[in-house]
């Protein structure tokens, strides 16, 4: 699903934020991405759905080299990627309805079936009641499940998750990250970046630790048998 081969990513002024980063995530699997604050998780994500390119080494998804991708084509290769932010980055302007339909209306989907899959998203994450409310009445919790329910309404076979859970309380948290196992479980690859080192311990999937923007080996890293 995802590989990185001996990836390094600087920014103008001359600030590594990665050094040859190479590892795999496979399809279908779920991977924590940590690391302190400035270590290169955001950039790595960033590479992932064409945000940024990389300085040296290659990106590739689906066996798909990242690095030759033209600009154009960034849309294609982003359909295939749900995108989930921690400050949910909802429309304010738009209902929730709205808010989750948006990557559909950009694809021009028809209404018929924007309206199908905005609502078979909005049941995975429990707020089938909340399509008509505006983000603003929402709790965070709920935003953050209106911010998935978009992400995965297409459908993408990847989920990348920038601090999905870092405005939340632990229990919050872990709803979240059960969603996220739900997903999984249904064949969707995962990988979710976080400082919750606790989360990490407890969720027990293998982990991705970025130190000073290169990969390291992580003592709390388990696979699941």
């Amino acid at each position: 699903m995802i590989q990185f081969e001996n990836v390094s990513k600087t920014y103008p002024g001359g600030h590594r934020a990665l050094e040859k980063v190479s590892f795999e995530l496979a399809d279908g699997e779920l991977a924590f991405l940590t690391g302190h604050s400035g270590a290169g998780k955001s950039t790595l994500l960033k590479l992932i759905s064409v945000m940024e390119r990389p300085s040296a080494g290659h990106v590739y998804i689906n066996g798909v080299n990242l690095n030759v991708v033209k600009n154009r084509q960034i849309p294609y290769v982003r359909r295939d990627i749900g995108i989930i932010f921690q400050n949910h980055r909802l429309l304010d302007r738009y209902n929730v309805f709205d808010n989750v339909a948006l990557p559909l209306v950009i694809e021009g989907m028809h209404h018929k079936n924007i309206t199908k899959r905005v609502h078979a998203a909005l049941d995975k994450v429990g707020l089938l009641n909340k399509v008509k409310c505006q983000p603003s009445t929402l709790s965070g919790g709920e935003q953050q499940r209106v911010g998935i329910a978009r992400a995965i309404v297409n459908s993408p076979p990847l989920l990348l998750a920038d601090e999905p859970t870092g405005n939340l309380d632990p229990e919050l948290s872990m709803e979240i990250l059960k969603l996220f196992e739900d997903f999984n479980r249904h064949g969707t690859a995962v990988l979710i970046a976080t400082h919750d080192l606790g989360l990490i311990a407890r969720m027990k999937y293998k982990s991705l630790t970025l130190d000073h923007g290169r990969l390291i080996t992580d003592p709390l890293a388990q696979e699941v048998l």
